[in-house]
This record gives C-alpha cells, sequence and structure tokens, in this order.
C-alpha cells in the first residue's frame, strides 16, 4: 500500500509507517508545501497513493470529481497528535485495506471511523 501524507500529518507518523514496511511520501519532503489540494488528488492518482490528511476539502473534491481514486483517509480527531494519529491509522489500515484499494473515504473520529466508497 501506498500513502501520500498531507501537510497536516507529522513527519512522525511517516516514520512510523516505514517502519511499519508502508511506502509513504510526505509533501513536505518533496517540496510541494503550498501544493493546492486538487493537485495533491492528481499526484496520488498518477502514483497509486492514499491520502492521508486532516483537511475536510478533500472529501468535498473527491465527491464533486466523480473519481474512483485516489482514496483519502481524513482524520477528524479531537486529539491530532502523531500517537492518537498512528493508533487510529494502524486500525483503518487493517481493516479497511480492500476499500482504500478500491476506492473510499475514510473518515476517521476518535472512537470510529466511517467508510463511503468512491464515487460518491
Amino acid at each position: 500500500m501506498k500513502l501520500l501524507a498531507d501537510m497536516g500529518i507529522s513527519l512522525r507518523t511517516v516514520v512510523w509507517l516505514r517502519d511499519a514496511g508502508y511506502e509513504v511520501v510526505h509533501l513536505y519532503e518533496e517540496g510541494l508545501e503550498t501544493l493546492p489540494d486538487d493537485e495533491i488528488l492528481v499526484k496520488a492518482r498518477a502514483e497509486g497513493r492514499i491520502v492521508l490528511t486532516l483537511d475536510l476539502d478533500f472529501g468535498q473534491l473527491l465527491a464533486t470529481s466523480g473519481e474512483s481514486l485516489p482514496s483519502v483517509i481524513l482524520f477528524r480527531l479531537g486529539n491530532e497528535n502523531y500517537n492518537m494519529i498512528n493508533e487510529r491509522l494502524a486500525t483503518v489500515l487493517h481493516q479497511c485495506a480492500a476499500d482504500l484499494e478500491a476506492g473510499a473515504i475514510v473518515s476517521v473520529s476518535d472512537e470510529t471511523f466511517r467508510v463511503r466508497r468512491l464515487p460518491i
């Protein structure tokens, strides 16, 4: 599974994912800190990556695009500390792998997550 971390995602989460065997890049590492959201989706789609983000705009962009990829994992947590994100992300990656490969928006809260298959 290939992942693309948006600017709100800690570099510590990226390191944690790499240590777990995931192929992940962070926009910061590629000098793309100011890349607009729609271009982030284009990049993720072209590279076959799942977007990790705290930015609610990605769900709306995907819904209006009619596209079935890329998948997005959207964190809506009360505590956005990297430890909490890592904990919730481990659960989502394990339980939602098939949905993410097929194309989905996974909205992750403190206690639950919701999967919406694409296109919406």
